[in-house]
């Protein structure tokens, strides 16, 4: 996996059912790169932060070859990275391979992988679409945050380097189908119950479909 681009966003309003708010979700690419703190990206906005930011999602990744799946359904937009509000666009990310709890080296920082990213509204109003929620939930791809255990500077052209795997983990890919499926996977329910990287609020809200 490499680097492709390095995102951060000043505060914008949008407005959604007759209400003002801000938001970050409004990512510009930065050349220089970003610097990875413990709880969020350096001069990052990061408004919601019931939702946002926080020790399990200190930044947020996605794929880069994801893209121009997206490019062909919203032809219209204006394309760049940093369009799903993700602060680092990533190549050769396969959430399906992605296991929650590896722990990887990039630039100079460590970061471990916790939970898939979950659409909202705000993305529909950047897509000018509210249909992009169902469409962002059946690709499946939702990216993934991450907790940074070692602050540090991230760029471009940075490669990551596994530093430590859990071995038949619950993936990225996987753990989204749990918060979306009706009928939960109940060994991928088992996994992510017992995996550190997943916030423990998330797994207590999962103990009640065990029965």
């Amino acid at each position: 996996m490499k680097i492709t681009a390095t995102n951060i966003a000043s505060p914008r309003q949008i407005t959604f059912k007759g209400r003002t708010e801000t938001t970050g979700i409004y990512k510009q690419p930065v050349e220089s790169g970003i610097f990875l703190g413990s709880e969020d990206v350096a001069n990052d906005e990061v408004t919601d932060r019931k939702h946002h930011g926080g020790l399990y999602k200190a930044c947020y990744l996605f794929s880069g070859d994801h893209y121009a799946y997206w490019e062909e359904l919203y032809p219209e937009l204006d394309w760049q990275y940093g369009m799903f509000g993700e602060n680092i666009t990533v190549s050769a990310m396969d959430d399906c391979k992605l296991t929650i709890g590896s722990i990887y080296a990039v630039g100079d920082a460590e970061i471990q992988i916790t939970i898939p990213r979950e659409p909202c509204y705000k993305l529909g109003v950047k897509f000018g679409s509210q249909e992009i929620i169902n469409q962002f939930v059946s690709h499946g791809f939702p990216g993934t945050y991450a907790r940074v255990l070692k602050e540090g500077r991230v760029k471009p052209g940075d490669t990551f380097k596994l530093l430590k795997e859990v071995k038949n983990g619950i993936t990225t890919t996987q753990f989204f189908r749990l918060l979306y499926d009706k009928n939960k996977d109940i060994g991928h329910l088992k996994k992510a119950l017992e995996n550190e990287g997943v916030p423990p609020q998330k797994r207590n809200k999962l103990k009640k479909f065990l029965g």
